[in-house]
């Protein structure tokens, strides 16, 4: 059983060197609606400053504990001001050894179109950065730079839970890249699903745990100075949130560089990539999920508040929450849903899609492979085998098999080829599992009814 589950200028306008982060501009609240809003210099939260590393545990997902870093993502930490003076104390390199990495991040991102779909993967752009970083930093260093960068990335919220399918006791907001999933859970209550669009696999959303700590409204965009901006618009010049150009949409929340929750995607964009490290919902979707954060973090804001804001597209305001709200960004490629198990496609190349990461999700249900009836291993074997390919279709980079075709750079990867999941009824698991989607956004499309036979037919 198989479940598959603009414009393309809104998604071309690759936000540089912030990834999906912006420069906004701030306007002091002027009406009741904005009464807690405050400036919103700050809109992105610093990144940790410490250079000790902290592994991020994937026993949810399997397969890869680190965080890819490929070029475009050290850009985007380039936009943190404090980034460049970081890697000078605490990893000794010299100015002209951080202003090489400038370059070559710039001139990664700076390349990037998405004028046709590329054929990279996550893996190829995270060897591909290994070896430049490792030619500019020496190989003595290459490790510690590494460790230091996937540190300030993960934003020093905490590791993901060590089991997986772990279904949260607390609130929070899960999100699953390979599931194109989203969830908003309130004291262990699963409480609204949301189907998103992730990063492309050059510009992978990464794992671990953040903190959303405010919501940015009507956020607008600097174009930088880049060969892919000119005669779309103007470098320098500031595009509103109410412009088409925008590829924000009217609100961002930022969840930790370079990652950011936000609206501007149009519909088609949803289950595909659509994104440069963030997770994107169209401008009716993050409006909604604008106010449910605000509710689970105990913040005042209704759908008028948020009617009040997109009627001042000019004036970019944030909205400080009472208190954080975990985001936990994981990549769970076997999931046990609500008595099925579900097997994705491994879309950012990790290698996941193995019988060992199969067994152990089984097993956190009491359940081992041999417990299965012959016809649901065999399933869950194929299935594994189906889904153990990047989002080209290519085997996963642990298979063995040569990959198709040839890369192309300088494009990005933009949809998905072929199914994205494989659901099998496993007898086992009734009743097991993490929840089913639950007042899920877009409302699932209903399938058209048979025509009626006509009498005498």
């Amino acid at each position: 059983m198989k479940r598959i589950s603009y414009a393309t200028l809104l998604v071309a306008l690759i936000v540089a060197a912030s990834g999906c982060t912006t420069t906004t501009t701030t306007n002091a609240p002027t009406n009741a609606a904005n009464a807690n809003a405050t400036s919103a210099t700050n809109a992105t939260p610093a990144a940790s400053p410490s250079a000790t590393a902290t592994p991020t545990t994937n026993a949810a997902g399997g397969g890869e504990a680190e965080l890819p870093l490929t070029l475009p993502v050290l850009d985007a930490m380039f936009a943190d001001s404090s980034f460049a003076g970081a890697l000078k104390s605490k990893l000794q390199l010299t100015t002209e050894q951080v202003e090489s990495l400038r370059k070559i991040a710039r001139e990664a991102t700076s390349k990037l179109s998405e004028k046709e779909a590329g054929s990279g993967t996550t893996s190829a752009a995270t060897r591909d950065a290994a070896e430049k970083i490792k030619g500019v930093v020496g190989e003595e260093k290459l490790a510690a730079f590494t460790a230091f960068v996937r540190e300030r990335w993960s934003d020093g919220a905490g590791a993901l839970p060590g089991k997986p399918n772990s279904v949260p006791t607390d609130t929070r907001v899960v999100v699953n890249a390979p599931a194109f999933r989203m969830d908003v859970f309130e004291n262990g209550q699963l409480v609204k699903t949301y189907k998103v669009g992730i990063g492309y696999p050059e510009f992978p959303l990464p794992q671990g745990v953040r903190r959303a700590e405010q919501i940015i409204f009507n956020p607008s965009w600097t174009p930088p100075d880049e060969p892919w901006v000119k005669g779309k618009v103007q470098p320098g010049e500031k595009i509103e949130a109410g412009s088409k150009l925008n590829p924000l949409g009217p609100i961002k929340i930022p969840v930790g560089l370079p990652s950011l929750i936000h609206g501007g995607k149009h519909p088609s964009r949803l289950g595909q990539f659509a994104s440069h490290g963030c997770v994107g919902l169209t401008s009716p979707m993050v409006q909604d999920f604008a106010v449910l954060l605000a509710q689970a973090s105990g913040t005042k804001l209704t759908p008028e508040d948020v009617a009040a804001y997109a009627r001042t597209p000019s004036k970019t305001q944030a909205l400080k929450l009472a208190a954080p709200v975990l985001v936990e960004l994981r990549y769970e490629t076997i999931v046990v849903e609500d008595g099925r198990l579900h097997v994705y496609r491994d879309v950012y190349d990790k290698g996941t899609n193995t019988e060992d990461n199969l067994r152990r999700v089984l097993e956190t249900y009491g359940v081992r492979i041999e417990d299965l009836s012959e016809q649901e291993r065999a399933q869950a074997l194929d299935a594994l085998q189906q889904m153990a390919r990047d989002a080209h279709g290519n085997p996963s980079r642990d298979s063995g098999a040569p990959p198709k075709g040839k890369s192309k750079s300088g494009n990005v990867t933009y949809n998905v080829k072929g199914d994205k999941e494989v659901v099998i009824e496993v007898a086992a698991l009734r009743g097991k599992g993490y929840p089913a989607p639950v007042n899920l956004s877009p409302a699932p499309t209903p399938e058209p009814a048979a025509p009626k036979k006509k009498k005498g037919k």
